[in-house]
């Protein structure tokens, strides 16, 4: 393996710049912070935006870090949306609360920070030390054991010279808010009659009467935590989908931020767990296997389909299934590569599947980050994976219409219809959309919700889980849906100007201090590159394990996205340990190009360190 990777410190060093956002503060009480204010604090600014499922891994990860060290550590978020509905600043004051995140944060709809700090990709964590230098950058996750080497070394260096502020931080708690639902995330019709809604942001499920607002339980303590009990007793992290078996008196639960599967018992509300170990699955990891011992990632949501509960793996962008017969989970389709890509299910791309529902011999997925609809049905005796509406990862709009044209927005629910055709919750268009497989047509049922995330069929009504309204609301299904003329958008990033012809791609990855490359079984890092369209790549496309990559891009293309996933294994280099901890990193980017004469030849991306030119 090639490593030109630079020192994890720039030579000169670098002054962070000011972090400016034309949305402003959240989480500060109303202040107005700038760099000046968070001197002599450790400071690791999170670039990140409320879609994408590796942002809320890393905001996760920061948790441990941010109560470790809340004396010396500010954790900032700058929220730099990739969807035209995330730059709405009510959109952000919802997703700072629906996720729990516990530091300030700004908002940055028009991307100022980002491009003053040169950021490509989301995730991405910059660390700035106590006299406001940029200290490290890591794209992706993975990087907890990384920052908290970083944290005790900036605290120890920093404390010796005096340049070290100890005391509380500028997070200011907003005020709770006194609703039945915060934050629904998915619900379940009951064979009561009843209502199983997922009250994602309080961690718990809530059953509600036929009428959709009268509380008749709640199951989950209500409290973060990852434990089996009684419904008083159990606790679940920000749960998402639930599925009925057909015994009729179980529910299975997407428990999505502690990456299992659990089980509720309708009888009684008693909660176990049927999959998942609680740790998040990493590449390399089992995937398959007795379902209690393998790792699982953010399960989104869950639906009996042949036989199985088949299981919308966002975190991995995949699909898996629960065997309850044999106690096993498997992949089910997709290769973890994002991005969409139809065929064998084997082979197919998907890009954080977040709604299912069975019907006939199909099980639809809504595909959130590529705004398509798909399904799963069976050719020739194999699973493969088709897509109705959608065209990728940077196509979104709200158009209807033949659904080769028509455009979704960020969807993550999807239910079946009784005249056979498809809803759509499309969450990020306040929308609730139709497909029908008939006239392969795309119309609009609804609009004017907010934030629509799921919707059952209850009494020849349409009920759809309003997340960002905090209620189930009941809509009659019209005999004719509205045509939406609408739009199209694109994802609104500059491009980087690069020359036609050879283009050096190094992807910068430094062990951090204290671990080495762990390759006792063979090369601990990986890339895969490819392009929309296919043809701006003339060769060097494809999977290796080099990080340093020679493309040649075709001049007649002009411009596009190149398509960049990483990983690389460290493990701690402690030759007196025989079972020393590793660790992954990794990431995708998407990275808008445009081909020009006096363009860039090298493409660097920082997986973790710094890039020679800084930050």
């Amino acid at each position: 393996m090639t490593d030109a990777s630079p020192a994890p410190r720039a030579r000169a060093r670098v002054r962070a710049p000011e972090l400016i956002g034309k949305g402003g503060w959240l989480n500060t009480g109303g202040k107005q912070l700038t760099l000046a204010d968070l001197r002599g604090k450790c400071v690791v600014v999170d670039f990140w935006t409320f879609c994408c499922i590796n942002c809320l891994h890393v905001l996760d990860e920061l948790r441990e870090l941010e109560e470790r060290h809340r004396d010396t550590v500010v954790i900032i978020g700058v929220h730099s949306p990739k969807f035209v509905h995330e730059a709405e600043h009510a959109a952000v004051v919802d997703a700072v609360e629906r996720y729990g995140v516990h530091h300030p944060v700004l908002d940055d709809p028009e991307l100022a920070t980002w491009k003053q700090f040169a950021v490509r990709a989301w995730p991405t964590l910059v660390v700035i030390d106590p006299e406001g230098y940029v200290v490290a950058q890591h794209a992706g996750e993975g990087h907890a054991h990384a920052l908290e080497k970083l944290v005790e070394e900036l605290e120890t260096e920093h404390a010796a010279k005096g340049t070290l502020r100890r005391g509380d931080g500028p997070y200011v708690a907003p005020e709770p808010q006194p609703t039945d639902l915060r934050f629904p995330g998915k619900a379940l019709l009951l064979p009561s009659g009843n209502f199983l809604v997922s009250d994602s942001t309080r961690h718990a499920l809530v059953e509600l009467a036929a009428d959709g607002e009268t509380v008749v339980r709640r199951i989950g303590s209500g409290e973060r935590g990852f434990a089996d009990g009684t419904a008083q007793e159990a606790r679940f992290s920000e749960p998402q989908g639930l599925a009925l078996l057909p015994d009729g008196e179980t529910v299975v639960v997407a428990d999505t931020v502690n990456h299992a599967l659990r089980q509720v018992r309708l009888a009684t509300g008693a909660v176990t767990t049927l999959a998942g170990t609680g740790k998040q699955w990493w590449q390399g990891s089992p995937t398959s296997g007795a379902a209690r011992e393998v790792d699982l990632s953010s399960p989104w949501d869950v639906a009996w389909f042949d036989d199985r509960v088949w299981i919308a793996m966002a975190g991995v962008h995949q699909l898996w299934a629960y065997d309850p017969a044999a106690g096993t989970v498997s992949v089910a389709a997709g290769t973890t590569n994002e991005g969409l890509v139809d065929g064998p299910a084997d082979e197919a791309w998907f890009a954080q599947p977040s709604g299912l529902t069975a019907a006939g011999d199909r099980l639809w997925i809504a595909d959130s980050e590529t705004s398509a609809l798909r399904y799963v049905g069976k050719e020739d005796g194999g699973y493969v994976v088709r897509t109705a509406v959608g065209t990728g990862l940077f196509d979104f709009g709200h158009r209807d219409g033949a659904a080769e044209q028509a455009l979704l927005q960020h969807p993550l629910g999807v239910t079946a219809l009784p005249d056979g055709s498809v809803a759509v919750s499309d969450t990020y268009n306040h929308a609730l959309r139709r497909y029908d497989p008939a006239s392969g047509e795309v119309s609009t049922l609804a609009t004017d919700l907010r934030e629509p995330s799921d919707a059952v069929v209850a009494d020849g009504d349409v009920v759809v889980v309003e997340s960002a309204r905090h209620r189930l609301t009941r809509l009659r299904l019209p005999e004719e849906a509205v045509r939406v003329a609408g739009a199209a958008h694109r994802t609104q990033r500059p491009a980087t100007e690069v020359a036609s012809g050879r283009l050096r791609l190094d992807v910068v990855f430094t062990a951090p201090t204290g671990q080495k490359l762990d390759e006792r079984y063979g090369p601990s890092t990986r890339l895969l590159v490819s392009s929309t369209p296919p043809e701006l790549i003339a060769s060097g496309d494809g999977k290796g394990t080099d990080l340093t990559r020679d493309l040649v891009l075709d001049a007649s293309v002009g411009e596009g996205v190149l398509h960049v996933s990483a990983m690389a294994a460290s493990c701690d280099d402690d030759p007196d340990n025989e079972y020393p901890a590793c660790h992954v990193h990794q990431q995708d980017w998407g990275v808008p190009v445009k081909l020009t004469e006096n363009g860039a030849t090298r493409l660097p991306l920082v997986l973790a360190g710094m890039d020679e030119d800084g930050a």
